[in-house]
């Protein structure tokens, strides 16, 4: 039988100086005014992801306001949560947040002592069972989850001996770098396909071209031809959420705006929720086919996905259906940059709506089809490679899931292992040293 590893309280380290703890900055001391466009990242708690940093829609603040600042600077190897919503997510801070700033609404634990290995307690807060506690322990009592300093103090960490941990963190580290590699091409491939679009739609440098000829800007034959009559497009609906055998193994994939905003790649192969096909009897949503191109069209406007297998949505999209004279690699980065233009015929008293009417009203540049057909030809394998990299991501994801539990509890003995540490560790062991 395994013995359990022995646990230590945040609070113990805490009192020892082995560990610190630190709230963000007060209204007063960091308000919503002093933000500039370009400066020194702050980490909200939107940017709190699990384990790592969610670098889009970051705040900034002046360098001379970080240095009022400081002791809220934030470290390598730091670890902040977030303390309204989500707090079960947490960030570990690695070499390219060094030097920025916490948050008001978030909480840092730095970790003083040489007896862990920072990565291995972030992987320990990624554990579904550590996450599930601090659930529980912070709605008790409150409408929104709260958390603050007692419950951080209150966590209690495993704590074997530190080669353990470097080689249990080595494991799992090394999924992650791939599994970041990997987003890293896909980021890559899409910024290609874009330029490509951009220079043959938008700069009208495509093969062939003849500025000559054009007029107010494109080729004469080149037409605006209204999105009603050009492509198919739905909007969504939601099967009733009070019956509960709507939503019970059910195999319909249902998507909601979350499981675009929150995703890493264009392409979605499976929605966070099903309903079953007698839900979505119930409601007038549209079941699209594998490959549609999924637009948020309430609050936030414009975020788009591609799903890998037939689906429906929820009433915050419009989903448009490519065709021949429309493909998906033309017909996506339209809408893509077309996002400015939706936002500002966006109404709603609320929240902003662009709805199917508005919708419909709008006019596409209709290129020539042999001008389309060449561009699919050239951007298609890049949008290919795309959905094999996620597949790839998603199992990698999967596999290293699996074994968080299993090594962080010490099940899986990784003592007689011959470790390779991956090169994004091999210099912080070597600090330590």
């Amino acid at each position: 039988m395994i013995e359990p590893w022995p646990r230590i309280a945040v609070g113990d380290l805490v009192q020892k100086g082995d560990a610190a703890l630190q709230t963000g900055p007060f209204g007063t001391q960091l308000s919503a005014s002093e933000y500039v466009p370009e400066g020194i990242p702050v980490i909200n708690v939107r940017n709190v992801g699990f384990g790592d940093v969610r670098d889009n829609d970051l705040e900034y603040v002046s360098e001379a306001k970080a240095e009022q600042l400081h002791h809220h600077i934030l470290r390598k190897g730091d670890i902040v949560f977030g303390r309204k919503g989500a707090v079960e997510r947490h960030a570990l801070i690695g070499d390219e947040q060094e030097g920025w700033v916490q948050g008001s609404d978030c909480l840092r634990l730095r970790l003083r002592s040489k007896q862990f290995n920072e990565r291995f307690v972030s992987f320990y807060l990624r554990t579904q069972a550590h996450q599930d506690w601090m659930q529980a322990l912070c709605a008790f009592g409150a409408t929104m989850n709260s958390l603050n300093q007692d419950i951080v103090n209150r966590i209690q960490l495993p704590c074997p001996p530190r080669p353990l941990q470097n080689r249990i963190a080595a494991i799992l580290a090394a999924y992650d770098d791939l599994i970041a590699n990997n987003q890293r091409r896909i980021a890559l491939l899409e910024s290609m396909a874009e330029e490509i679009y951009r220079e043959w739609f938008v700069r009208m440098r495509f093969p062939g071209a003849k500025p000559e000829t054009f007029k107010k800007g494109f080729p004469a034959e080149w037409t605006h031809e209204p999105i009603v009559t050009a492509f198919k497009f739905f909007g969504g609906a939601t099967p009733s959420k009070d019956v509960q055998r709507y939503w019970v193994d059910g195999d319909v994939h249902w998507y909601t705006p979350t499981n675009i905003t929150g995703a890493s790649s264009l392409y979605l192969e499976e929605s966070s929720e099903k309903c079953t096909e007698e839900g979505f009897q119930s409601c007038s949503a549209n079941l699209f086919p594998a490959y549609s191109i999924m637009m948020t069209s309430r609050a936030t406007i414009g975020a788009i996905g591609i799903n890998c297998q037939p689906a429906c949505t929820n009433q915050g999209f419009i989903t448009c259906i490519p065709n021949e004279w429309y493909p998906l690699t033309f017909l996506y980065h339209w809408l893509k940059l077309a996002k400015p233009h939706f936002e500002m015929l966006s109404g709603g008293a609320t929240f902003a709506e662009l709805t199917k009417g508005t919708f419909k009203r709008i006019r596409i540049l209709t290129p020539d089809k042999d001008v389309v057909a060449k561009f699919e030809m050239l951007v298609r394998p890049l949008f290919e490679e795309m959905e094999v990299l996620t597949k790839a991501t998603r199992k990698l994801r999967d596999t290293r899931d699996a074994l968080l539990p299993r090594l962080i509890s010490g099940k899986l003995r990784v003592d007689q292992l011959d470790i390779q540490y991956p090169p994004s560790m091999v210099a912080e062991l070597a600090r330590v040293a």
